[in-house]
């Protein structure tokens, strides 16, 4: 189990750090323009878009770093748990946007952070 927390909190990290430092280094047309489903970056402004992008590299270190470095990594949990609900309001940004399919995503990392937290705190917590 804890293998398979590694990695799935890897994964995930890897994927918020680059949509964080996208988000961080992009301007809002430009990432706008990246995909489909970035149209809900329109009921944001700059630096709101900064802090958004902000908060998933943040947290996507939170998952990994405390734990690989050993220090306070009773911190990865909890990383999981802020990304949770950081995820919860993505998931109501596509609510108010009428967005179903996308909002689809959003409940699936809720459910993957949710994995995290449940593991590290209750399964296989770190030492």
């Amino acid at each position: 189990m804890n293998t398979a927390l590694w990695i799935t909190a890897g994964v995930v990290a890897a994927g918020f750090v680059i949509g964080g430092t996208a988000l961080l280094l992009l301007p809002k047309e430009k990432y706008r323009a990246l995909g489909a489903n970035q149209h809900w970056v329109d009921d944001f402004g700059n630096g709101h878009l900064k802090t958004i992008g902000t908060i998933k590299v943040l947290g996507a270190i939170g998952l990994v770093l405390p734990a690989a470095v050993g220090v306070a990594p009773f911190l990865a949990p909890i990383a999981a748990c802020g990304l949770m609900l950081f995820m919860a309001g993505a998931a109501t940004t596509r609510l108010r946007r009428s967005e179903w399919a996308y909002m689809a995503g959003d409940i699936a990392f809720i459910a993957v952070f949710a994995f995290l937290a449940w593991g590290r705190f209750a399964v296989a917590p770190f030492a």
